[in-house]
Parts: structure tokens; sequence; C-alpha cells
């Protein structure tokens, strides 16, 4: 197993403060990293959502809606939003700024550090499938419930600085058919061609 190198560093809390579509753009090819007593695993983000709310009919704070889910949402940016759908648990990346409860969903990373613990973790051998969806790679990365409201510029839950992709593609969201006209819009992102994106689909 490659041990984790050690000039690997959180990204600054300034990282965060910009618009949420360029947010969800920039951390293509970022790293997230996560420290547990089983080890540290990490993965580069391939694939991100964003979601723009209180106009944003597929966001948790559509019309500002402010619950004890979303209330991370309305703080400041790069804390993370962690929530429970189904019996997965799904992460994204608070953004926008105090009072503007906006947020980028990680949808899939690329496996880079930690691949045996990620292994045993979803109990399977095949790298493929650890981290091709919101929910598989939290459980890869022992993201959870309790990382609700962690600042993500210091362990044990942090997004460093990995490589720039050569392409990178957008097109519409995956599973808000329900949201109306927001179901159109091209707020997702992908590194192109990249085979651990959850779905491939044309850009937009």
């Amino acid at each position: 197993m490659q041990a984790f190198p050690k000039n690997i560093v959180p990204l600054p809390q300034d990282f965060y403060d910009q618009p949420t579509l360029e947010l969800a753009n920039a951390l293509l090819g970022c790293l997230l990293v996560k420290e547990t007593n089983e080890g540290i695993t990490a993965g580069y983000i391939v694939e991100t959502e964003a979601y723009i709310g209180p106009n944003d009919k597929a966001a948790h704070s559509f019309n500002n809606r402010r619950t004890a889910r979303t209330e991370v949402m309305f703080h400041r940016s790069g804390l993370a939003y962690t929530y429970q759908m189904h019996t997965h648990c799904l992460f994204n990346v608070v953004s926008g700024g105090e009072g503007r409860p906006e947020a980028v969903l990680i949808r899939a990373l690329e496996p880079r550090y930690g691949i045996e613990v990620m292994k045993i973790r979803r109990g399977m051998e095949k790298n493929i499938g650890l981290t091709n969806g919101p929910g598989k790679l939290t459980k890869s990365l022992g993201i959870t419930m309790e990382d609700y409201g962690r600042p993500l510029s210091h362990p044990p839950l942090y997004i460093a600085n990995g490589y720039s992709p050569e392409s990178k593609s957008a097109g519409k969201r995956i599973g808000i058919e329900n949201s109306g006209e927001a179901r159109d819009y091209p707020w997702r992102f992908w590194v192109t061609n990249n085979k651990y994106v959850s779905r491939h689909q044309k850009s937009e």
C-alpha cells in the first residue's frame, strides 16, 4: 500500500469563497482526504454537482428552507454538509458564503490512497466500484453524519491540491426529475472520460 505523502496539506479557506459554479468546477482534480483510526483514505474528485438555493428547486435550501438538516448551509463556505439519503450518507461542500445556502455535492472520486482500507469497508476487490457514486465514496472514505459541519481546511476531513484535468465536461444533474426547470440546469461537472464518474452523459 502506498504511504500517504506528508506534503499534502489542506487548501486554504479562501479557495471555498469563489462562486458556487466556479467552485464545483475547481474541485475537479482536487484530493478529498479522510483520516480515521483505520488509516488515511483519499481520492481525486472527478464529479460534482452544484446546488444554488434559494432559487434552485433541486436544492434542500430552496425558498431559504432552514431546518436542522440545512442549517450548516447558511454558514460560511468550506464546511461539510452531510445528509442521509435512504441508507447512504452524502457529502457536500458548503458554498455561497454566510447567509447564502448553497453547496456542491461530491458525486465520485478516483481512489488514490488507502485503497485496501476502502476495499475492506466496501467488501469488494475491484477499484472501479469503490467510489463511483456519492454514497459509495462516503463509505469508502469513512465519511459519516458525524462529519456534519466540519471545517474542510484542516484534518480529519479536508480537501487538498491534486491534479489539473486535461478536459472537463458539464451537463444536467442526476436524480432530480421532480424539480421543475431546475432539472435542466447544466450544473453537473465531471472529468471527461474518467472511468470513475458515476454516470456518463453527453455534455452541454
